[in-house]
Order: structure tokens, then C-alpha cells, then sequence
């Protein structure tokens, strides 16, 4: 990889692993200076006594790049601001944050409890605010800087049994393209990605049954590494220009999402009664109503 991030700082978060793993050294190996932040927890978010963030630390160091870890959880506000310090006291800027922190709780709505909900939210939506809001005043001062924030077809889509993570991941969508209109005057871009990447979180999902087995077997043909190239290459200054976006990564697949956009419309002079929205606006609007559709109903051929 050519050394596109020469002389950037960068922080990736939920790095210690998987796709955050890929991303961080693919940064490093771009020339950058890498922040790897991992709670080092297990899926649900507990603690565990691993230490992850130092393991890559010392691969990219082994690399010739540096870097340095950090522990904090993005779920709580001086955490997330003393990750940020860490990376300006340790290389004196930050040019890139990867918002890339997750858990799961999946769980049936019907059945879900508002901690499952509340504690996914926290470290999706929330750590993603609060990183991003971090790093803000650094990105102002210094006229630049860039946002990755990761998303999911799970709320552009939709998937069984994930609506705290579905709300959470379609919630860093809004935020992304909040961020792009709120900073593109200062230089600043936000983008968000969608990576299909078989990682230890998404080796949680069930497979149980035939269609559920098959799905895991699809999936683990995605390979995290594919989507850390579209990731620098979305970091770097030759990128400038593209803001405010949603992308999907599959392996060698790269995807422009659509945004939501007013596809067909109805209207009545007179104003609307309940009657005529039943008798006359639905079905004006009917040809035009989505399915219920999953992703795997979406992304139905094998990845190229």
C-alpha cells in the first residue's frame, strides 16, 4: 500500500480486533501514526483480562509504523475525550477517527429489555457522538479532518432480532451526515460504511437452522482486510471532496448506497380526510411500498 496517510494520526476504535484490527494496520502500513482503542471485551461488552489493542500495537511497531493502545469505553464521555488527548499528547494532532466500537444483544423486540436496548445504543450511537465530539474541536482549530463511522445493512435493510443495533447503526447514519453538513466548512468530512466482514461479533450470529447455516456460510466468506483499503483510501487527502456519504465494502465489491428521498407523492386540494387517505393516498402510494425485506434478501449472489 502506498503511504497515503504519510504524517496522519489516526484513532480507530474497537481496534484490538477483527475489522477494526484489519483497519488499524492498514492505516499504519499508509504511513499513518494509529491509536488503537479496545476495551478489550468480550461480545456482550464485559471486561475481559485480554489486551488486544497492545497485540496490534506492537504488530504495527513490528511493521515499522507506531502507535500506541488505549482502554477506554467509548460509551462514556471522559473516556472517549481522554483517547482523543491521548492521540494529540502522543503524536500532537489527530487527522482520522474510525468509529468502528461495537456490541451485540440480539434479541426478538417483543422480547428485548431496555438494557439490551440501552447498552447497544451506548456503544454504537453513543461512542460514536462521543469520539466524534472529541476530536470536533481539534478538527476546527486545525481546518481538517476526517470521520468513518461504521454502519450496518442491518439498519439500511433490516435483520431479525437486531432492533437495538438496527436503530443504532441507522442512528450513525444521521449523525455522519449531521457532521458532514455541521463541519464541511471547516474541512471536515464524515462518511459512513457499511462492511460485510466476518469477525468475532458477526461468528455470534445463530446457525441453527438450514437458511441460518447457510447465511454463516456466506458469510464467512467476507474477509475484514477486503474493507481496511476503502477505508485509507477514504482518509486520504486525494478523497477530499466525498462527504456526507453512505458506502457498503464485500470483499472486492464496493457499494454507493441511496438515501431517502421522496419516491411518490399524493395530494388533495381540499386537505385530507382519514377516509381519503384510505381510499385514495395508500393506494396512490402502494406501488411504491417497500418489502420487508432482510439483507440477505438484498445481497443474494456470493461475494465477488
Amino acid at each position: 500500500m502506498s503511504r497515503l496517510l504519510e504524517g496522519k494520526v489516526a484513532l480507530i476504535t474497537g481496534g484490538g480486533r477483527g475489522l477494526g484490527r484489519s483497519i488499524a494496520l492498514a492505516m499504519a502500513a499508509a504511513g499513518a501514526k494509529v491509536v488503537v482503542n479496545d476495551l478489550g471485551a468480550s461480545l456482550d461488552g464485559i471486561p475481559d483480562n485480554e489486551q488486544p489493542a497492545n497485540e496490534v500495537v506492537s504488530s504495527i511497531k513490528a511493521i515499522g509504523g507506531d502507535a500506541i493502545a488505549d482502554g477506554g469505553s467509548v460509551s462514556d464521555w471522559g473516556a472517549a475525550n481522554g483517547m482523543v488527548e491521548a492521540a494529540v499528547n502522543a503524536f500532537g494532532r489527530i487527522d482520522i477517527v474510525v468509529n468502528n466500537a461495537g456490541i451485540l444483544r440480539d434479541v426478538m423486540f417483543h422480547r428485548m429489555s431496555e438494557p439490551e436496548f440501552d447498552q447497544v445504543l451506548a456503544v454504537h450511537l453513543k461512542g460514536s457522538f462521543n469520539v466524534s465530539r472529541a476530536a470536533a474541536s481539534h478538527f476546527k482549530q486545525q481546518g481538517s479532518g476526517v470521520y468513518v463511522h461504521m454502519t450496518s445493512t442491518s439498519g439500511l435493510v433490516g435483520n431479525f432480532g437486531q432492533a437495538n443495533y438496527s436503530a443504532a447503526k441507522l442512528g450513525i447514519v444521521g449523525l455522519s451526515k449531521s457532521i458532514a453538513l455541521d463541519m464541511q466548512k471547516f474541512g471536515v468530512r464524515s462518511n459512513a460504511v457499511a462492511p460485510f466482514a466476518w469477525t468475532r461479533m458477526i461468528d455470534s450470529i445463530p446457525s441453527e437452522t438450514p437458511e441460518q447455516k447457510k447465511r454463516v456460510e456466506g458469510l464467512k466468506k467476507l474477509v475484514p482486510e477486503r474493507v481496511a483499503p476503502f477505508v485509507v483510501g477514504l482518509c486520504a487527502d486525494e478523497a477530499q471532496d466525498v462527504t456526507g456519504q453512505i458506502f457498503g465494502v464485500r470483499n472486492n465489491e464496493i457499494y454507493l448506497f441511496s438515501q431517502p428521498r421522496p419516491i411518490r407523492s399524493a395530494h388533495c386540494g381540499e386537505g385530507w380526510t382519514p377516509e381519503g387517505v384510505i381510499e385514495t393516498a395508500l393506494p396512490m402510494l402502494r406501488a411504491s411500498f417497500f418489502p420487508l425485506e432482510r439483507s440477505g434478501d438484498v445481497f443474494t449472489w456470493d461475494p465477488v
